[in-house]
């Protein structure tokens, strides 16, 4: 069975210092920058994605770039899966490197499916203004990354420019400060499918917080979303939703996702057994 999750706001979390410090060993390090710490991971979480690991194959599916998946030491030098998806899509990476026939294969869909970037700068530039953007970065020649300032951004017109960007082939994510316009060809789903076709896994398990998630979820056979993010909050407006949600919110909420996914991995292999001897 394959294990894809997303990581930021999933298996690792930012902390104020005094809530580190007051967490202490429920705590491991994730991630630093400058030489501070940035992220954390629950200590619990982590030996149990070791012990998980061992028995299926984990991929980290993130919406960073690839240098900034390298940065998590906790995943990419500690844990060291075989596989990791970078860039929301964008890049596979194979035991540290980025899959060449990869990336030609998605510049290609993402010209096929979508409009030129240029043009979708500027539909940009007449909504993202200084007074509320705070930096704009063109992330690994896929997608934007925006920084804002959520209070003053201004809700129906990023709205109306969202439909129009969905028109043109592209999508948008607000997580948190960050605003993501993505080509709809550069997604977790289809990664995590090529991995799977690569390796003739039968399963998937998956986890994730953002819509930019969500393609991911329902393409997984099993789904957990921790109890925050875009996900929660779509749940909470349309109650009919069919995602199965931690208890816990927060950093903890890693706990209940492992768990989830060591059951259903132990009963993938009871089924196994009794398809066996039967």
């Amino acid at each position: 069975m394959i294990f894809a999750s997303d990581l930021d706001q999933t298996l690792i979390y930012s902390q104020p210092l005094e809530r580190a410090e007051e967490l202490g060993s429920r705590i491991v390090l994730a991630e630093l920058i400058d030489g501070k710490p940035r992220s954390y991971m629950s200590s619990s979480s982590y030996q149990q994605l070791q012990a998980l690991m061992t028995e299926l194959t984990f991929i980290p599916v993130t919406t960073r770039t690839m240098q900034q998946y390298l940065r998590i030491h906790v995943i990419s030098q500690m844990l060291k899966p075989k596989y990791a998806v970078t860039s929301n899509g964008g890049n596979i990476m194979i035991d540290g490197q980025p899959d060449p026939d990869w990336q030609v294969s998605m510049v290609s869909r993402v010209n096929e499916t979508s409009v030129h970037v240029e043009d979708v700068r500027a539909l940009m530039a007449q909504v993202l203004h200084p007074e509320w953007v705070i930096n704009s970065t063109y992330c690994d020649e896929y997608f934007f990354s925006h920084i804002v300032q959520r209070d003053k951004m201004p809700l129906q017109e990023v709205s109306d420019m969202s439909a129009e960007l969905q028109r043109m082939g592209w999508n948008t994510s607000i997580q948190g400060r960050k605003v993501y316009v993505v080509p709809q060809a550069v997604n977790k789903r289809d990664s995590v499918a090529h991995v799977k076709e690569l390796l003739g896994e039968d399963k998937v398990a998956a986890s994730g917080d953002s819509l930019l998630d969500q393609v991911l979820l329902d393409f997984a056979d099993y789904a957990i979303a921790p109890r925050h993010g875009e996900l929660f909050r779509q749940q909470q407006l349309n109650p009919t939703g069919c995602y199965r949600f931690t208890e816990e919110s927060g950093i903890f909420a890693a706990d209940e996702i492992l768990a989830y996914v060591q059951t259903v991995n132990q009963e993938q292999k009871n089924r196994f057994v009794i398809k066996e001897t039967s």
